[in-house]
């Protein structure tokens, strides 16, 4: 069964391009701004109209009198109105029909896409080289959600973490850990804090000139393929990953080990790349380097903006890697798209990356190369989140001390549970308000890191949300024979027919996202569905009304805990039945 608004737009744009001829005209179908204007609104009629050069209310009437009689039951009735909007107006029978079926035990509440496709998602990603800091939270989460949604509506996802774990950094940590006892344990306490072994590592490295030469020296027998540089670059990595799993562990996120395709996997084909790309005249040497230059990338003074493919000394780059992924993308795993889930500084990157890739023949026309682009999180000083002192906060402390004010939320809230009780609360909520409060945001803007905000029980807030499930679990608790067993046959309320018609648009929400990759499109829905409940419930009793009303009530409530459930769900957040 397809959304409301697809059925509704195929609908009416089949009557549009049967009255106007115009085999392309869309009716642009919306949801209504308010009430009075529908349930849904056709506004593709004026902009036919305009290349007809006729009456935009003329012709929309003329689809309203063609569709006399010939509505599906899903339409009560169309209405002309304005310059030639169509409101459309639904029939309560269809809606209940709808909802009951959404109610049954095997039922989805999400529709199948009609054509499902092959979708790489590469997101995460970070450097092996450090620990997972707050910089990797927005792409960590927002790729993830994107991964959930595309897999609930059937497509075929393939998660690809792109880690670095390659280059000439590694050379340099090599060099540092032989200083230290070779034995695994020994390693494996050095590398308790990542970060801090990274830090004494480049202090080496920058003031030690033998220590540098042999660090050079390690990453070209790293590269060669040296055993024994491989066997302390893989428990390098091996504890680096397992830094990143126990971030991914307490946030939720579904990538595992599998979904590993790090730059070293790549190694191999960087040769290749370049041989392909001279092959196809696309080189060019400039002091030194392999470069291509693409006429729709100049600077500001007009010159050519190179993408360098490989550097005077043979090394390779970014871009080289990135290409190769692309071509494993595309040929290998024949993917239909691709998405990059990559903060917006990359955007040019990845620009001349696809432009490259396409150029070459890397990539053809039927797969789409997506930057998935996102802002920067900010602190209160308008700047990059940090700590007072300057430095970059790391991602585990960062959520440890969100799962430690929720703590003191519940504390102070409900004094009275056990600790323990307190304390799941606590890592529920408080890992849910730092991923809310990030997917809540338009993902291209920068966002103000706010402890309080996130925090909130009241407006666009995880607790708000995950307070209004577990409101609708009490209720259903008082009555789960009614609850479990009812249909929804009542819309005599305005407040009952808002609230299911909401619910029911739960599916045209996730198709959006889908196509568009903004998942605080599915946030502010599912802030609207909880206000949408919270109006129906102070406005229309429930326990308290004549047994078939209750029960009708209790399966729209059981209804809006389950689109809720799913809807967090898609976004990587756990539910409370009680808090």
């Amino acid at each position: 069964m397809n959304s409301l608004k697809h059925s509704l737009n195929t609908l009416l744009t089949e009557l549009l391009r049967d009255v106007s001829g115009n085999p392309d005209a869309n009716a642009n179908v919306i949801t209504a701004s308010k009430p009075e204007f529908g349930d849904y609104q056709a506004n593709g009629v004026m902009a036919v109209a305009k290349s007809l050069k006729s009456n935009p209310r003329a012709l929309a009437q003329s689809i309203v009198d063609k569709a006399q009689g010939k509505l599906p039951t899903l339409v009560a009735r169309l209405e002309v109105a304005g310059p030639g909007f169509i409101n459309i107006y639904l029939a309560d029978s269809a809606l209940l029909d709808r909802a009951n079926t959404a109610l049954t035990e095997n039922a989805q509440l999400l529709p199948r896409c009609e054509t499902a496709q092959t979708i790489v998602i590469d997101y995460s990603s970070p450097n092996l080289a450090k620990e997972m800091h707050v910089g990797h939270l927005r792409g960590t989460i927002i790729g993830d959600s994107l991964a959930r949604l595309f897999e609930a509506v059937g497509h075929h996802v393939i998660r690809q973490n792109h880690v670095g774990d390659w280059g000439t950094q590694f050379g340099m940590l090599i060099t540092y850990m032989q200083e230290f006892s070779t034995s695994a344990d020994d390693n494996s306490s050095n590398l308790g804090d990542l970060e801090q072994f990274y830090r004494a590592a480049k202090a080496r490295f920058d003031s030690d000139l033998d220590f540098a030469d042999r660090a050079r020296r390690n990453v070209v027998q790293l590269q060669k393929g040296d055993p024994q540089m491989l066997r302390v670059w893989q428990h390098f990595i091996d504890e680096s990953l397992r830094h990143c799993e126990a971030v991914y562990q307490k946030l939720n996120i579904t990538l595992t080990r599998a979904d590993l395709k790090p730059e070293s996997f790549y190694n191999d084909e960087l040769g290749n790349i370049v041989n392909t790309l001279r092959d196809r005249g696309l080189l060019s040497v400039s002091e030194g380097a392999n470069c291509v230059f693409l006429p729709q990338f100049t600077g500001k003074d007009g010159d050519p903006l190179p993408v360098i493919i490989q550097k005077s000394d043979g090394g390779y780059l970014y871009a080289t890697t990135d290409l190769a992924a692309v071509k494993y993308r595309a040929q290998v795993l024949q993917a239909q798209r691709s998405l990059y889930v990559v903060d917006a500084r990359q955007s040019l990157h990845f620009q001349q990356v696809f432009a490259v890739a396409q150029a070459a023949g890397l990539a053809g026309s039927e797969i789409s190369l997506e930057h998935i682009a996102y802002g920067t999180m900010m602190g209160n000083d308008g700047k990059p989140f940090k700590t007072r002192s300057g430095d970059t906060i790391k991602l585990a402390e960062l959520l440890d001390e969100a799962v430690r004010r929720a703590y003191d939320l519940v504390t102070d809230k409900n004094p009275q549970l056990a600790q323990a009780e307190r304390e799941n609360i606590a890592e529920v909520v408080g890992i849910a308000a730092v991923k809310y409060a990030d997917l809540s945001k338009n993902r291209t803007s920068d966002y103000v890191f706010d402890w309080s905000t996130m925090l909130a029980l009241e407006g666009n807030t995880a607790p708000y949300l995950l307070y209004a499930y577990a409101r609708i679990k009490s209720v259903l608790r008082k009555q789960s024979d009614s609850a479990s067993s009812s249909q929804i046959t009542s819309l005599e309320d305005p407040l009952e027919r808002a609230l299911l018609l909401k619910l029911l648009q739960f599916a045209e929400i996730v198709e959006a996202v889908v196509a568009d990759c903004f998942p605080n499109q599915l946030c502010t829905y599912l802030y609207e569905l909880s206000g949408s409940f919270m109006r129906f419930y102070e406005g229309c009793p429930i326990l308290k009304a004549e047994v078939s009303l209750r029960d009708s009530r209790l399966a729209l409530a059981d209804l809006t805990a389950r689109t809720l459930q799913k809807g967090l769900h898609l976004l990587g957040i756990d539910t409370l039945e009680q808090m």
